[in-house]
């Protein structure tokens, strides 16, 4: 009888456990499934509160629906029943104080066709001029670990990117996009521009793997994300389930492994660290792979939602939301119309609205030492300023991630590949997964823990 104890019991280790539960009952595998899990809840970046009249999500509120692995997970675990999908509508961003619709026929704020550029009103006629050296350019010089931003700006213009790209995707992928690389955050543009010559004509040839019926790109459930995470755990009934049981050490014994929790010891012969990077750094404490933990980077995200007895109706028509630019007079980097994107958080049709504060801000510096009512109340002048609502909040929720959000600068995929060669050399038996090294979105985590079962499921027979 073998043991996998999986450490971490946020969407990936949960993944990894059902389908390592599955593979053992398909092949009738002599094995114990063990999570331990720090905190008294299970989720992760996952957790639904619902307040009053409102369903609010502190971390994750979407998974993308067209992603790998995700329906035929949804499906098995009887779901899709369950499903609610995005309002669609425009968004916005706020640059100069005003709100701009980013243009239609746009994935990222890339254009898809030459109309969508000659429509944006975030840019100058000379920008869009510029932009066109994109369908006459060819690549001879970048790849897959070049920068994304100096990728984009070399072919369509540094204004097209600075106003117009650079506030949604540095949104997404919480960083500067000079210093992400093309492989982490939208690999698929490199073959565009080499297949079409044209990052233009790529995406235009290819948008309707970006868009579901009626644009509905996103999903959630009717009582929120925190749905599929009490299914799994009720699924998981071949799993040793340990919550409150944070790990403080492992120690190699002989070819077993040693997990160390408050009060008791665990014996296992894989391993499974679905943490944070920085959490599986302090557990393995080896000296040889510091080196390439250190270099790996998070950022810090705080969250406040902010509800009003205010119909959502207040709001521009089919809108969703705004990125704040650089030349904004707002401290919020971004703002989701909550109850107009998602109808299901929000029961009476009143307006709920979340803000987004990131360590990638200037701002933020200023905000870290602030109480929880004192950044409500900036947000609240965010939402004044932007919105022009100066109604009191009826419910409110603020949540700080503090250096919890990955992010994948220049050499991310270059250290993973080494710290997992040099763990491997090391300590075989023990896995890393999770978002740190492997994709942020929930559909990654999903098949990083659908990849990491298989994997060890290979081992075993």
């Amino acid at each position: 009888m073998k043991t996998v104890a999986v450490i971490g019991g946020g969407i990936t280790g949960l993944t990894t456990l059902y389908y390592l539960q599955k593979l053992k009952r398909e092949r009738n595998l002599p094995l114990k499934l063990l999570l331990l899990e720090k905190h008294s809840h299970l989720g992760g970046k996952i957790n639904t509160r619902e307040a009053g009249e409102f369903i609010m999500e502190t971390g994750a509120d979407s998974i993308v629906a067209r992603k790998e692995n995700v329906m035929p997970l949804l499906e098995e675990l009887y779901l899709t029943k369950d499903l609610v999908y995005n309002e669609t509508g425009k968004s916005f961003i706020y640059s100069a104080n005003e709100l701009l619709p980013i243009p239609e026929d746009t994935m990222f704020g890339i254009p898809t066709s030459v109309e969508s550029l000659f429509k944006s009103e975030l840019i100058s006629s000379k920008a869009k001029i510029t932009a066109l050296k994109d369908l006459i350019t060819k690549n001879t010089t970048f790849t897959k670990d070049s920068s994304i931003g100096l990728f984009l700006k070399h072919f369509l213009g540094e204004e097209l990117v600075e106003k117009q790209i650079a506030p949604i995707l540095s949104g997404v992928y919480s960083g500067d996009l000079d210093k992400l690389t093309i492989s982490s955050t939208l690999p698929y543009l490199l073959d565009y521009k080499n297949t079409y010559g044209s990052i233009i004509k790529g995406m235009g040839a290819n948008e309707k793997k970006f868009k579901t019926a009626g644009n509905k790109k996103f999903i959630s459930f009717k009582q929120g994300l925190s749905t599929i995470i009490h299914r799994l755990e009720e699924e998981l009934s071949d799993v040793t389930i340990l919550k409150d049981t944070p790990t403080t050490s492992i120690k190699r014994n002989g070819e077993r492994y040693q997990i160390s929790t408050p009060g008791q010891a665990h014996s296992a012969d894989y391993v499974v660290l679905a943490t944070p990077h920085t959490a599986a750094q302090h557990l393995l404490n080896d000296p040889e792979l510091n080196e390439d933990f250190e270099q790996l980077k998070d950022s810090s995200l705080i969250s406040v939602y902010i509800g009003y007895d205010v119909p959502d109706e207040y709001l521009p028509a089919e809108g969703t939301g705004f990125i704040a630019s650089q030349s904004s007079n707002l401290i919020a980097n971004a703002c989701t119309w909550t109850s107009k994107k998602w109808a299901h958080t929000s029961k009476r049709g009143n307006l709920l609205v979340r803000l987004f504060y990131k360590s990638t801000s200037h701002y933020f510096d200023s905000l870290r030492p602030m109480s929880k009512a004192e950044l409500l109340a900036v947000a609240q002048k965010d939402i004044e300023n932007s919105l022009g609502i100066k109604e009191k909040p009826i419910e409110s929720d603020v949540t700080n991630w503090d250096k919890l959000m990955p992010t994948y600068h220049l050499k991310h995929g270059e250290l993973v590949r080494s710290l997992t060669q040099k763990l491997h050399d090391k300590h075989p038996a023990i896995t890393l997964a999770g978002c740190s090294y492997y994709g942020v979105g929930i559909a990654a985590c999903i098949t990083n823990g659908k990849q990491t079962a298989e994997a060890i499921s290979q081992q075993l027979t």
